[in-house]
């Protein structure tokens, strides 16, 4: 079966409300006239059918009557309008099948606008649905085809600015929200240049979401009302439920519970009779949130309720996480201990699971690109040396030459099956790595060292991915080794800590300065000490004490002898202090208590009582003279074995 029959069954056996409505006259007429002058641009098509492309069934029909008459621009066209309308209401799977189908054509009507908007709306859906890769792989696909245009149409440089947004989002997602907001304003200047107001509507919502990540309310207020005006002045009720929503959620976190459950209660009536159930349910979260801090638990209860009901159904991560995270609260107000640890639990189970399986999605899709382009240079290599033998062969005119020769290709046959062997001894022990991987490593972790090295890969910096790819192949090498056993050597953990640091610089784009020192009198080959027990308070440093900070960054780690066979190891930053730690802390949208600090504690109790001692761990906030915080200092008192 062909590429088009299989289009045109599926167009077949999805249900056709128009084989039970009956398509007006005039629209038929519209759709044929259409069909006969066969116009290939997205503009020239949407100024026809712009009135009717929210109506399934008359979009189908288009499809259908398209694909008859090999009218490629058209079926795709209509496929994409129908994918939206599916995107809009979260059934994410016929989504996807339709603007597949819709690249399909335009493949066949060799419409590269149509393949380049079609690319940028798979890009869109996998977003949604957390698969970051292949979000980021549809958008730059995209983008990469629309350059190849030197004069492109209008309609391509508006799917251009798609892409840019597109990978805008993605970025907002690795939480890099100043790469994000680039990106953004980069789409904008050239949203501004079309004159493209929708454009410029979704640019500002996005960069007022990640100044708003960022702590950045008064910024977020001033871009979300830039993006409402915008939606207001082309009357999109989507984009109007969108803004409104965004500007409750900062009032709701400035403590203006009264303004933002004015704003909710009519948003939510306009999202429901939109049909988008991502927004509602986080419309009904907001609210849930706002009366949930008024104390008026039986409306909070409801919402959140509500909201969690949707997001469950439409298998909508973020919110069931979120939704889980406030009715533990309201559960503790109730007095409910037992139902708020519940619900608790399930945010936390939930949130790192999606976090896991995000992460893992990623490594795994590198891991098996990075092999199959191995094995395929292996084969090159094995199938060059195979022709070689034949060469000779022909070339020898003797039994005794063709004799040796033939021993020669008998070799050569023994060494391709010992390679295979090896390449499939090489893909189990890959299979066994990963299986240990999924099951030693802390997600947060893996997430945290992951996530600088997808900036150079996302920007295509080759070189410095493979050199970090390096690095954080050897760190996940030492912390597996180091996983199944009791405790190693001070000095392992040292080269574990400094691989670390090394890959979470990039994040702070080299501007810590890591420094390891150690006295004279320390042997850290024979000291020993529980493994992966330093990383915890070198992240703790880093994300509370140093990320908020301008100017030099600093992180020293000193190893000294302690009293009676002890030793200390100091972990010393010159950051915020503390205190404005949890000033930002509480600023930010969502808050995750870390607990890998407390973890760490229980390991050395652990530790110690095994041998009999006590352990000890102490912070230290550091002020200069005129009582400002200059920094903190952690202190580990460890016993010696």
């Amino acid at each position: 079966m062909g590429r088009w029959q299989s289009i045109f069954l599926f167009i077949f056996l999805f249900p056709l409300l128009g084989h039970s409505q009956k398509i007006p006259d005039a629209y038929k007429k519209t759709v044929d006239s259409l069909i006969n002058g066969a116009p290939r641009t997205y503009a020239e098509i949407d100024a026809v059918l712009r009135p009717s492309r929210k109506d399934t069934t008359l979009m189908r029909f288009l499809a259908q009557e398209a694909n008859n008459k090999n009218y490629y621009s058209g079926q795709a066209y209509a496929l994409n309008q129908l994918g939206r309308r599916y995107r809009d209401i979260s059934q994410f799977t016929q989504a996807i099948n339709l603007h597949q189908a819709a690249l399909d054509a335009s493949k066949a009507g060799n419409n590269l606008e149509f393949e380049v908007y079609s690319l940028n709306m798979l890009s869109v859906i996998h977003r949604r649905r957390d698969a970051i890769k292949s979000a980021l792989d549809y958008s730059q696909e995209a983008l990469s085809l629309a350059e190849t245009v030197k004069k492109p149409s209008e309609g391509l440089k508006r799917s251009i600015n798609v892409s840019l947004n597109g990978i805008g989002n993605i970025y907002q997602t690795l939480e890099q929200y100043d790469l994000a907001i680039d990106q953004f304003q980069k789409s904008l200047i050239l949203e501004n240049e079309l004159g493209n107001k929708l454009g410029l509507a979704i640019n500002h919502q996005n960069i007022g979401e990640c100044q708003e990540m960022q702590g950045k309310l008064d910024e977020a207020l001033k871009s979300y009302r830039t993006s409402l005006a915008y939606n207001e002045e082309i009357d999109s009720d989507k984009g109007k439920v969108i803004c409104k929503n965004s500007i409750a959620h900062v009032y709701i976190i400035q403590d203006k519970l009264d303004q933002a459950i004015e704003i909710l209660e009519p948003t939510l009536l306009a999202s429901q009779e939109i049909g988008d159930k991502y927004l509602t349910s986080g419309i009904h979260l907001n609210l849930g949130w706002a009366y949930l801090l008024k104390e008026n638990l039986k409306k909070a209860k409801l919402n959140l309720e509500t909201g969690l009901n949707i997001a469950e159904k439409h298998n909508l991560p973020s919110n069931i996480s979120l939704a889980n995270s406030y009715l533990s609260v309201l559960a503790e107000k109730q007095g409910n201990y037992k139902k708020a640890i519940n619900h608790y639990k399930l945010a936390k189970e939930f949130d790192e699971k999606t976090v896991n399986e995000r992460n893992l999605r990623y490594v795994g899709d590198l891991i098996s690109r990075y092999n199959i382009e191995k094995k395929n240079n292996e084969i090159e290599i094995i199938n060059k040396d195979y022709e070689i033998v034949k060469l000779k062969l022909r070339k020898n005119q003797t039994r005794l030459l063709i004799g040796g020769f033939a021993l020669i290709l008998l070799s050569g046959i023994f060494y391709i099956l010992y390679r295979q062997y090896q390449l499939k001894n090489d893909k189990k022990l890959l299979t066994l790595e990963q299986s240990m991987l999924r099951s030693q490593m802390n997600p947060h972790f893996l997430f945290n060292s992951l996530n600088s090295i997808k900036l150079y890969i996302i920007n295509n910096d080759k070189k410095n991915a493979v050199h970090y790819l390096n690095k954080f192949s050897k760190l996940v090498r030492k912390i597996l080794e180091a996983s199944s056993l009791k405790e190693i050597p001070l000095a392992e953990e040292l080269e574990t800590v400094e691989l670390y640091m090394n890959i979470e610089n990039i994040r702070f784009s080299n501007e810590i300065n890591f420094k390891i020192s150690i006295d004279e009198d320390i042997d850290i080959h024979t000291i020993k000490i529980p493994s992966l027990i330093l990383q915890p308070f070198l992240e703790n440093a880093l994300w509370h004490g140093l990320s908020s900070k301008e100017g030099e960054k600093n992180i020293d780690l000193h190893v000294s002898k302690g009293n009676n066979n002890f030793i200390d190891i100091s972990i010393t930053d010159n950051g915020v202090g503390r205190d404005a730690a949890e000033v930002i802390k509480q600023s930010k949208v969502l808050k995750r208590k870390s607990v890998g600090i407390e973890i760490t504690k229980e390991r050395l109790a652990n530790f110690a009582r095994d041998y009999q001692n006590t352990f000890d761990v102490t912070i230290i906030d550091l002020y200069d003279d005129d009582k400002n915080a200059i920094g903190t200092k952690v202190v580990l008192h460890l016993p010696t074995i």
